[in-house]
């Protein structure tokens, strides 16, 4: 299964799953979003640093959506329960923990959503969306616990705020970063041809996590996978804002598809 026929990106899903368009990406831009959010946009072009930056895009989140960690919703119900709004800072978290997680479903939900990839793993390995393991993801990317407060726009603007932090500041004039990824096996990571006895094809999920430093990898299993990531595949990085939950592991958020990777041992 590679995905969706459509996607919100303007490229096929097949040519984004391929490892060709990872040698020579092409710019991604999900469909709107900086036509609809031009104010934040405006705001963003006047930073002077990576760290005004990030402060524009929350304040711009904050007044849009309500995101901040203490916001909560009025007390609903005649329990008087007082309900966290949903947001992007607690789904990255929730990913934080386990990737696995609905939080982590959700995320994978958007990938597929936007980008028309099928994720390959979730709780277990999805080879056809028959199974088992293909109904509890959907089970959990559909959870209504996060569906509200536009969650997949708040995630759209993540993604569009993270290029712009790229290209002007984290990576200006860099189509690649080379990432790091730690495994014990390959369940999560099929191989679909070998290059030599370290390089290989391999599909990756349709969002993981990869590591700027080799040193973290090496914490994370036997086996580090060695990657050239374009640009345009990275929803977030660890120093896009000042503060968030994934800074001490040097985190990024790679959308998957087909990739040339290296293995080490």
């Amino acid at each position: 299964m590679i995905g969706h026929s459509t996607n919100l990106v303007s490229h096929s899903t097949a040519y984004l799953a391929d490892a060709e368009f990872n040698d020579s990406p092409m710019p991604l831009h999900i469909s709107g979003v900086r036509e609809m959010n031009g104010p934040l946009f405006e705001m963003l072009d006047l930073a002077a640093d990576l760290g005004e930056a990030g402060d524009a895009f929350s304040n711009y989140m904050l007044a849009m959506f309500g995101i901040d960690q203490e916001q909560r919703e009025p007390a609903t119900g005649p329990d008087g329960r007082r309900r966290y709004r949903s947001s992007w800072l607690r789904l990255v978290k929730g990913w934080g923990y386990d990737s696995n997680s609905p939080e982590g479903a959700v995320l994978k939900g958007w990938v597929e959503s936007r980008f028309g990839l099928f994720p390959t793993y979730h709780k277990g390995r999805i080879e056809r969306i028959s199974t088992g393991v293909w109904t509890t993801y959907v089970e959990e990317k559909m959870s209504s616990r996060f569906h509200n407060n536009s969650i997949m726009t708040q995630l759209d603007l993540l993604y569009e705020f993270c290029q712009l932090a790229l290209a002007r500041f984290a990576a200006p004039g860099q189509t690649h970063l080379t990432l790091y990824r730690g495994i014990n096996d390959f369940d999560e990571h099929p191989i679909e041809r070998r290059i030599d006895k370290r390089t290989v094809v391999m599909r990756l999920n349709n969002l993981s996590s990869f590591t700027k430093d080799r040193t973290i990898a090496d914490c994370f299993g036997d086996i580090v996978l060695e990657v050239a990531v374009p640009v345009v595949k990275i929803l977030f990085f660890n120093t896009l804002m000042a503060t968030h939950p994934l800074k001490g592991e040097g985190e990024y958020l790679v959308i998957g598809g087909n990739f040339l990777v290296h293995t080490m041992r």
